[in-house]
């Protein structure tokens, strides 16, 4: 299977305009980042394999022709021990309660795990409908979603269970069509071909904290922020520069790596991307600063922009 993008005139069609939020919530790294990037056929939310990449809500907008959809990617919800954890745990119930509708996404292959379960609890506190997406089908067997599906009924009364592939794109069209019915009429919020409200320096770094997950280990890529200092457009080339800055020394030498090989990595594959993104050559220069302790320091998390 491949990944596809969604045809919009695949979506069923309603006969007044919708338009409402839609809050992606769920334990860390069932999937929710890339069920936007699918559904909105860019990626604009980072992901890795490791859990706790999406640290702030990422706003998504959908635009069909009888409805604007705007999502809300939230970081995973879990039991915080450090600052950085609760401010992103704070995130993704602030956004549920932003929201119109919810998607609770599980993992069909580890469903209804203790996070699935305190995601629920936090969900079912607020008067609004749920929409139960069974994600990742594509590891487990037809019929093993059935009983999935009989057990979720027990939990709570959700609106719609939907199993999904967010990975193949496999569900989304009807996951989409069942979200109309629960969005309020109302025109648009935003233009039909604005896809997020994130501005470009964050979501340059973002990609840039998105290698660092890819490429480093243990505690590493949780201690990292990412801060573009410098932002320069020339003739045919953006310069940019952009900070690391880590917990500790011994950190550092980590992310460099042997004669600067691994942030020679990150910083080659952070630019392919930025360079998509920008539809521009990029000039791309990482630096490594050391901020003692930040994901436990109240100033510093609101320096790096986590408030």
């Amino acid at each position: 299977m491949t990944p596809k993008n969604l045809p919009q005139d695949e979506i069923t069609s309603t006969t007044e305009f919708k338009t409402g939020y839609i809050a992606i919530v769920g334990r860390p790294n069932v999937g929710k980042s890339t069920l936007l990037n699918q559904i909105l056929g860019q990626k604009i939310a980072i992901i890795s394999e490791k859990p706790n990449t999406t640290r702030n809500r990422i706003l998504g907008v959908k635009t069909l022709s009888n409805a604007q959809l705007i999502f809300l990617d939230t970081p995973g919800i879990h039991h915080p021990k450090k600052e950085l954890n609760k401010y992103m745990v704070h995130q993704a119930l602030a956004s549920a309660k932003e929201a119109d509708l919810c998607y609770l996404m599980i993992q069909a292959d580890e469903p209804w795990l203790e996070d699935d379960l305190l995601s629920l609890d936090n969900l079912k506190k607020l008067s609004l409908p749920i929409i139960l997406v069974i994600n990742k089908i594509d590891l487990i067997s037809k019929s093993e979603i059935l009983p999935i599906i009989e057990h979720s009924t027990k939990l709570t009364e959700f609106k719609e269970i939907t199993p999904i592939s967010a990975l193949y794109a496999d569900g989304i069209e009807p996951l989409i069509n069942a979200s109309l019915h629960y969005l309020p009429s109302a025109p648009a919020l935003f233009p039909e071909d604005m896809l997020t409200d994130q501005a470009e320096r964050f979501i340059v770094s973002e990609i840039i904290r998105e290698k660092l997950f890819l490429f480093t280990y243990q505690e590493v890529p949780y201690s990292t922020a990412v801060v573009v200092e410098e932002w320069e457009e020339k003739e045919n080339l953006i310069y940019i520069k952009a900070i690391i800055y880590l917990e500790r020394e011994s950190q550092k030498g980590i992310v460099i790596g042997e004669q600067g090989k691994m942030i020679k990595k990150i910083g080659q594959t952070a630019r392919e991307d930025i360079e998509k993104l920008l539809a521009s050559k990029v000039y791309l220069e990482l630096k490594v600063k050391i901020s003692k302790n930040w994901t436990q320091n109240p100033k510093a998390l609101q320096k790096f922009g986590y408030r």
